[in-house]
């Protein structure tokens, strides 16, 4: 932005002396017709990249004036990040969808299982099965960027901590007697 900035300036000083060829063709009962350059001010490269345009102004019927306006291409590369932005928001937002949904069928099948009796310890295979996909779903999320490792790491130990405590429930898993106090 600033390199942006000093090469404007510097070619904006220059800019005086090529205003100097500039000449306005103009009959004495017609209005403004378009400039015209010297051959020296038709090579400036400023105009031909639209970053100063000039207009000439009638301040008062015998007061003509040209103003020149400094300008760069903000608009373009504005639009461009936009466009960026959304495709961005639209592919983050999928895997957001996805992590919140892989989580919310384990979550619900452990939930289910917590509540049947009579459960085998094999009834969990599938359920194991399905917090793999999610772990690699958040994985891969993290991986894009979409979330935060922290987050990452926090969701997959949640789903961890829901297992074993399904696992606890039934008595597949006891758990040693430090580990009782901290889960």
């Amino acid at each position: 932005m600033a390199a942006a900035m000093a090469h404007c300036v510097v070619s904006c000083y220059g800019l005086t002396a090529k205003l100097n060829t500039l000449s306005l063709c103009t009959s004495p009962n017609a209005a403004f017709k378009p400039l015209s350059f010297s051959s020296n001010t038709s090579t400036l490269s400023l105009f031909s990249r639209g970053l100063v345009s000039v207009c000439p102004v009638q301040l008062s019927p015998n007061r003509r004036s040209i103003v020149c306006e400094v300008g760069t291409k903000k608009a373009d590369s504005a639009a461009k990040r936009a466009r960026q932005a959304e495709k961005r928001r639209i592919y983050h937002k999928a895997k957001k969808s996805e992590v919140r949904t892989r989580m919310k069928k384990v979550l619900e099948a452990l939930e289910v299982l917590v509540k049947k009796q009579g459960v085998e310890a094999e009834e969990i295979l599938p359920i194991e099965k399905m917090i793999a996909e999610a772990y690699s779903a958040i994985d891969k999320a993290v991986k894009a960027g979409t979330l935060h490792r922290n987050t990452g790491a926090r969701r997959k130990s949640r789903l961890a901590r829901r297992k074993k405590a399904v696992e606890i429930h039934h008595g597949w898993y006891k758990p040693s007697p430090s580990e009782a106090t901290t889960v």
